[in-house]
């Protein structure tokens, strides 16, 4: 039988009784300088792990000259650890596991904070690939295990670079449950700036992400003309991607071809992003956003009152109903149909003055098609854009491009302006 025992950092004094007593009968000992270090008078034969398979290797060479093996182990072996390939090289029935407390256990009730719904990432000689989604979702807990290349620093810069429209709290957690333990709070910007060799090579980067109340507030003089930051708006929480990306909304407004003293609709406005960049460029146009969710009305409403644009009017209700009584527009901006592509198409045809411009932003193939074959039908001019955008990010010390979710924008004219 082979005893594989989890340790923490404060090393032998940490283990039960019955453990430390396992340990103590051993005749070979396999471990790490670390973890052997906590038992420097053991009479054992001593196998120092440096390559994993390596070590298996000479365990194997070794097991039948022995009849009590220990492996050491850092905290719970099955939490990103050693006994994953155990099981792969020795019969199961010949392993036996002695579990330590984890590091996230004990990191979170260092925090004093629940972790059963914590998004755990290893970065520990590992690509952080995982952690990626997990940012754009706006997942309220992320717990990432670091090593030398993706460290505290980089995963904060890896953050900034998505320019995410919400804000994230970081805790760097060093050397958990030894006398050195040392647990710190950094705003992303704070961290993404530290030498990442302030740190102890032995941490954990906790990542809560902060209510919408907690906001910095706003800097205007610090604010673009137009294409706002995403980080700007409030989002949906359990959606955040549904929201406008910057580089997206800058083409919507090229192609609206916008001018001052203009109605504009937005159907299927979302949180306002698009109103919002409207009415801010031209403070004299007034701007309807329709919605149909109660919840993106209260993020027009917040965004709205946010950044100023007092000219973006939220209306409530579900397109095409709620169009026939808004005044004529001369910019009509489509983001979202709810499946009524062609009834919003048919109103829009209708009420669009002439000169006016009509934008689409598309998703999907098949309502590219549907609305291709119905600007064909009625004779309508139209151009296509496929935008295909991505941001770059941090990849450990280097830096790749990640890309945004390709999206098609269709600009159709009225009459006069084709004529």
């Amino acid at each position: 039988m082979i005893k594989v025992i989890g340790i923490g950092l404060d090393g032998a004094i940490g283990l039960t009784k019955p453990v430390q007593e396992i340990v103590n009968k051993a005749t070979l000992l396999v471990g790490s300088k670390r973890h052997l270090s906590y038992f420097p008078n053991h009479t054992a034969e001593i196998i120092v792990i440096k390559d994993l398979l390596e070590a298996i290797e000479k365990i194997n060479k070794e097991k039948d000259n022995h009849n009590y093996i220990v492996i050491l182990v850092s905290g719970d072996p099955f939490f990103f650890g050693f006994g994953r390939l155990l099981v792969e090289y020795f019969p199961v029935k010949d392993l036996k596991f002695y579990p330590h407390i984890s590091s996230i256990q004990l990191v979170f009730n260092r925090l004093k904070i629940p972790w059963q719904d914590t998004k755990i990432i290893s970065g520990h000689g590992r690509e952080i690939d995982n952690l990626i989604p997990l940012f754009k979702q706006g997942v309220d807990k992320i717990a990432i295990l670091t090593d030398y290349n993706n460290n505290p620093s980089v995963i904060a810069r890896l953050y900034l670079s998505f320019n995410l429209p919400y804000h994230y709290e970081f805790w760097v957690c060093e050397n958990l449950g030894d006398y050195t333990e040392k647990i710190q709070s950094f705003s992303a910007k704070e961290l993404a700036e530290k030498n990442p060799d302030v740190f102890a090579s032995l941490n954990i980067v906790v990542v809560l992400r902060k209510p919408l109340n907690n906001f910095l507030e706003i800097d205007f003089n610090e604010l673009p003309l137009f294409g706002l930051p995403d980080h700007v708006f409030s989002t949906f929480k359990d959606r955040p991607g549904l929201i406008t990306k910057r580089e997206i909304r800058i083409s919507i407004l090229g192609e609206l071809s916008l001018q001052n003293k203009q109605i504009v609709w937005d159907v299927g406005a979302g949180t306002g992003s698009v109103s919002v960049e409207i009415a801010r460029l031209c403070p004299n146009s007034k701007i309807y956003a329709l919605e149909k969710t109660a919840v993106g009305i209260a993020l027009i409403q917040k965004n709205r009152q946010r950044l100023k644009a007092f000219n973006v009017v939220p209306i409530h209700g579900k397109a095409p109903d709620i169009l026939a009584n808004l005044p004529r527009p001369h910019r009509i901006f489509m983001g979202g149909s709810g499946g009524d592509i062609i009834p919003i198409l048919e109103v829009c045809k209708d009420k669009l003055a002439e000169g006016g411009i009509l934008v689409m932003v598309l998703a999907t193939l098949e309502n590219l098609a549907i609305a291709i074959d119905w600007f064909k039908k009625r004779s309508w001019d139209y151009q296509l854009l496929n935008l295909q955008v991505s941001r770059s990010v941090s990849a450990g010390n280097l830096t790749r491009f990640s890309p945004l979710n390709p999206i098609m924008l269709l600009r159709a004219a009225s009459m006069r302006e084709r004529m």
